[in-house]
């Protein structure tokens, strides 16, 4: 019994390589392009996510502001005139009194824009010194302004807000700002 085959001509797939190579040479085209998109959208969601992850860790600490489980002294929060500085206290193992000492134990914490920087310290009790963390690394992300503003409504308790704008060292023209508010409801 004879068999009868047929596969491509030489011309058939001539025609085949040459559409393949096209196709291949305009993707070899796309995929820079491609890879350039999502290396930036990639730095924005970095950029956007440590913005948002120091605003939130700062509104924790200033909605907690204030509490105190007996007689605490003194004021349980001071913002600086500019906004630019504040410090919290709050009674973080609920025995009644605000500690200042040791530093690693203080129930006191400030935060504070310095040479482009977010800073903290735990047990602050000024604006001004040395022994300030940093919290955001300047070799990444510049932070160009950070503020906290203390809204006081007869009848309400006070409504903090925090703003924060940052811009990333590699595209300085992505700028993320950040606006939050939390209510202080032990001030």
């Amino acid at each position: 019994m004879p068999v009868n085959e047929r596969g491509f001509s030489l011309l058939e797939v001539l025609i085949a390589m040459v559409i393949s190579s096209i196709l291949l040479l305009s993707a070899a085209r796309f995929l820079p392009a491609l890879q350039r998109e999502i290396l930036r959208n990639t730095r924005q969601l970095a950029l956007e996510d440590e913005i948002w992850q120091r605003v939130y860790t700062v509104a924790k600490h200033l909605q907690r502001a204030g509490y105190c489980r007996g007689s605490c002294v003194g004021e349980g929060l001071v913002i600086s005139a500019k906004g630019d500085c504040v410090i919290a206290r709050w009674d973080a193992n609920s025995n009644g009194i605000w500690e200042s000492v040791p530093a690693k134990e203080s129930d006191t914490i400030g935060f504070r824009l310095q040479d482009k920087v977010l800073e903290t310290q735990r047990g602050a009790t000024s604006c001004n010194g040395k022994g300030w963390e940093k919290m955001t690394d300047p070799a990444t992300i510049e932070i160009q302004a950070f503020k906290v503003e203390r809204l006081n409504i007869r009848g309400f308790q006070p409504l903090l807000t925090l703003r924060l704008r940052g811009v990333s060292n590699v595209e300085p023209q992505k700028v993320i700002e950040a606006f939050y508010s939390v209510t202080g409801f032990n001030l």
